[in-house]
């Protein structure tokens, strides 16, 4: 046994690796001394070893509008940046899939999403001289590889962040982004997107979420006030949300100790509005424990059936307990969660944005079979929109889907 074994190990040790093989074992054992700034070239050296005559990274901006390529001059990065909503770049990153186009001269260029599970990073642009079933697949795993380093490499530098910011960004922000959890998740049983605007001055609203085991684990909040002030007591929440799922909490626990927390940091008279929420992935029994917050809206089918029921319970901050609700949810369900910013977002003329024009988006947008994500970051462009490009609060909105029972043991 052991001298087939060693056998086995001596073949392996002498194989000769496949091209797509050894670019990506290369590409991968070359990124433990990388920058975040290396990143774009290391990407069109190994790119260009596997047969592509350029290759651009291009990441999406924090307001979801555009694809900026990673490296360029900062002088020309707005000229060479990508519209979402109207190039094939954006095709492939709004629908997650690999596009094809020309790239001129009679060569194809390929437009792959950069994906870190249904996180949606960017888009990877590779130009060929042609393009074949291999090429593809071969570009395709490049293209997974590149968002996973630039997930890692951003934690270590600041590349990946400057590139997809457009102005300015102000310190209560800084907090909010650094607290936020990927803006998306899907497995076989749940899905999750979240979004938070606006992106360079958002204070106080946030969201959370974790999936344990058979428990998707929810929050959003929303703090009192603006500016650095809520910032912190919404990072409180936060992090009080995450020590309370480590540690086995209740839903109740978790948001007494939010409660009280808030209170000791900021007084009595402060407070955060939010709701607290677990998703059982074996039965789909949504449970939410409110606090001074709009209550969700359930999605069945394409059509948004009403908000979900609850007791009115007051926010953290002032020491009284929530009560909370259960509801049973249908394979295919939708709940979406949203901070007050959203449907009291007024036009120039004062209109409101109001629950009847969100439920009737979130149906368009199941209708037309869209991915949570960018349902999500549909919505947020249409509030936007709606208060010609100006918020006056921060709107932030959080989706949960239930896609069928996760087996039991």
């Amino acid at each position: 046994m052991a001298d087939q074994r060693s056998s086995t190990l001596d073949d392996a040790a002498t194989a000769r690796p496949s091209l797509g093989e050894g670019v990506l074992g290369s590409l991968l054992v070359a990124s433990h001394h990388l920058h975040a700034d290396d990143l774009p070239v290391a990407v069109g050296e190994h790119a260009r070893r596997l047969g592509a005559l350029d290759a651009v990274m291009y990441l999406v901006d924090l307001e979801q509008r555009v694809l900026v390529p990673m490296g360029a001059d900062p002088a020309a990065a707005d000229d060479e940046s990508l519209d979402i909503d109207a190039t094939l770049a954006g095709r492939a990153f709004r629908a997650q899939t690999l596009v094809e186009g020309e790239a001129g001269a009679g060569e194809r260029r390929l437009w792959i999403p950069l994906l870190d599970g249904t996180e949606r990073l960017g888009v990877l642009a590779v130009a060929l001289a042609a393009v074949d079933p291999l090429t593809e697949q071969r570009f395709r795993w490049l293209a997974s590889l590149v968002a996973e380093l630039v997930i890692t490499k951003s934690a270590y530098g600041d590349a990946v962040w400057l590139t997809r910011r457009r102005r300015e960004m102000n310190l209560a922000s800084e907090l909010r982004w650094a607290m936020l959890p990927p803006l998306s998740f899907t497995s076989r049983y749940v899905e999750i997107a979240g979004v938070v605007e606006p992106a360079y001055e958002v204070a106080g609203d946030s969201f959370d979420y974790a999936v344990n085991g058979r428990t998707a684990h929810l929050a959003i909040f929303d703090a009192m006030g603006h500016g650095l002030e809520a910032s912190r007591m919404a990072n409180l929440a936060v992090g009080g949300h995450r020590h309370g799922r480590r540690h086995g909490l209740s839903l109740v626990e978790t948001f007494m100790t939010i409660d009280e927390t808030i209170t000791r940091s900021f007084g009595h008279e402060h407070f955060v509005t939010g709701q607290l929420a677990t998703l059982d992935l074996t039965t789909g029994t949504l449970a939410v424990a409110g606090g001074g917050h709009p209550w969700p809206l359930l999605l069945r089918g394409t059509a948004v059936v009403g908000e979900l029921a609850g007791e009115p319970c007051t926010p953290m901050g002032l020491g009284r307990p929530p009560v909370v609700s259960e509801t049973q949810l249908e394979p295919g369900d939708r709940v979406v969660f949203y901070t007050d910013g959203v449907v009291e977002a007024r036009s120039p003329a004062g209109e409101e944005f109001g629950l009847a024009r969100l439920g009737d988006l979130l149906g368009r947008a199941a209708a037309a079979q869209e991915i949570p994500a960018e349902t999500m970051r549909r919505l947020t462009h249409s509030v936007l929109a709606h208060e010609a490009g100006q918020l006056r609060d921060d709107a932030t909105l959080l989706l949960v889907g239930w896609r069928g029972p996760m087996a039991a043991d």
